[in-house]
């Protein structure tokens, strides 16, 4: 094969690619905002909103990646692995508060890393819920959530790569920063129940007397 021959085939390659580039960065952008619609949706008992927004998302991923099938230096990118995870948060949190097992990477269609990095975000989105449950006086349900996020934090910790493989040593941080906070909530907010139960039945002798 002539060399100018050879030059063309590579610049109709990534002419094409780049064309393919600029449409998967508009799935990506439409997955990121359906899966940050979806947990908002989550978190104030939307769940059917939720739902509809995972599934537009989900369709989306499956497209992305057919469409990349040919292109890996596009899949592996940032951008996608950001939609991705994005994706795998959302798809955690709906399906905890519906009491739902939680959703692996192949049924999500996603590979493995992304998934990885979007379970350190679920553990996130799960103080969200805790200070939600704290706000509403829930405290012992609170607690269950701390205990959960301390679960999905030993799981995380087991993980050990280098960052060219997968970045998780910053979402390991971050979850460690996380619960640590969790805790000191859910300590102050138990010593503040058990003194206003005190404080209630000390009312309540003083008026029985």
């Amino acid at each position: 094969m002539k060399l100018r021959e050879t030059m063309g085939k590579i610049r109709a390659y990534l002419d094409e690619a780049d064309s393919v580039r600029e449409e998967a960065l508009r799935i990506t952008r439409e997955i990121v905002r359906l899966s940050g619609d979806a947990v908002k949706a989550s978190h104030r008992g939307d769940l059917q909103d939720a739902e509809d927004r995972l599934s537009k998302a989900g369709e989306l991923v499956r497209k992305l990646k057919e469409k990349l099938e040919n292109y890996p230096m596009l899949y592996y990118s940032g951008y996608v692995q950001t939609a991705n995870q994005e994706f795998a948060e959302a798809s955690l949190l709906l399906a905890y508060i519906e009491g739902r097992g939680l959703p692996d990477p192949w049924g999500l269609g996603i590979p493995e890393a992304d998934y990885l990095l979007g379970f350190g975000d679920f553990i996130g989105e799960l103080r969200r819920r805790f200070l939600l449950m704290l706000l509403g006086g829930k405290v012992e349900e609170a607690e269950g959530v701390y205990h959960f996020m301390e679960e999905l934090y030993g799981e995380l910790m087991a993980f050990e790569y280098p960052k060219g493989l997968v970045n998780v040593r910053t979402k390991q941080d971050q979850a460690r920063h996380i619960l640590e906070r969790t805790l000191e909530d859910l300590t102050r907010a138990k010593l503040n129940k058990r003194l206003e139960e005190k404080l209630e039945a000390a009312v309540g002798n003083g008026k029985n007397r």
